[in-house]
């Protein structure tokens, strides 16, 4: 169940060009699953919506939550500037996260592209299975790259061929004769597009979690929407609200 709370931040620090990992308390961290997101509240009250920001890594015993963002406007240009102490207004967890139990005992794809990675850190921590962890970066800039060799064999592909496979995820894929039974991704559109079009022709189930522009982050507004094969129940039309019924969707459920 959702709700509204203060957390404190307990460090913060800038990882890549215009990433930062920010660390707060909060006792959602004994809530949180693998691809749910928290709504973060700007201290100005000029911007009255929270920000949609994915849950990295939660540590339930210390009653922490890791949340790795990019400054994409004022808001994330704002949380950029919280230090030790401050304290933070947090709406969650909120949406639909990774399926644990579809990847138990197989071969398993997760997939990260740039600001995409961070939501699979805590799913490869939890996920029981054989897993290859394909993740694509701009440049050699590898953001939480040591975190994930911790929990499976890591794959990288960089835009620039600064380091590991030149190209993007699917050219990972190729160039080091991947196979898996099951995928899970996050990331931009045109990667979960190439993964979604990859899933079909192996005849795979994937489970793609959806990056969309948010405004309430609770489903009132209709403002992040999906195209679906079936008839959403709220709106009468197909298509799914990606902050209620996502983020995450198997990939034969939506239209991308």
């Amino acid at each position: 169940m959702k709700r509204k709370v203060t957390a404190q931040v307990v460090s913060q620090r800038k990882i890549a060009q215009d990433v930062y990992e920010l660390w707060i308390a909060t006792d959602l961290s004994q809530e949180v699953r693998p691809g749910q997101f928290l709504g973060i509240y700007p201290k100005d009250k000029s911007m009255l919506l929270p920000r949609p920001i994915s849950v990295c890594e939660a540590c339930a015993q210390e009653g922490r939550l890791r949340l790795v963002y990019r400054i994409a406007g004022q808001g994330t240009r704002e949380f950029s500037t919280y230090r030790t102490g401050d304290d933070v207004a947090v709406l969650g967890p909120l949406g639909n996260g990774f399926p644990l139990d579809a990847g138990e005992d197989k071969r398993v794809f997760l997939m990260g592209g740039g600001i995409g990675v961070p939501p699979l850190l805590e799913l490869a921590k939890r996920l029981c299975a054989s897993k290859q962890i394909i993740l694509g970066y701009r440049d050699a800039q590898l953001f939480l790259a040591e975190d994930f060799a911790r929990h499976g064999s890591l794959y990288v592909a960089t835009e620039d061929g600064s380091a590991g496979t030149r190209g993007n995820v699917m050219d990972a894929i190729a160039q080091n004769g991947l196979t898996a039974d099951l995928i899970y991704a996050c990331g931009p559109m045109p990667m979960l597009r190439a993964i979604k079009r990859y899933a079909e022709e192996k005849g795979i189930p994937a489970y793609l979690s959806l990056e969309e522009h948010m405004a309430c982050g609770v489903g009132a507004c209709l403002g992040c929407v999906a195209k679906t094969k079936d008839v959403d129940a709220h709106s009468n039309v197909r298509n799914a609200r990606i902050c209620t019924d996502g983020p995450v969707f198997e990939a034969r459920e939506v239209e991308i």
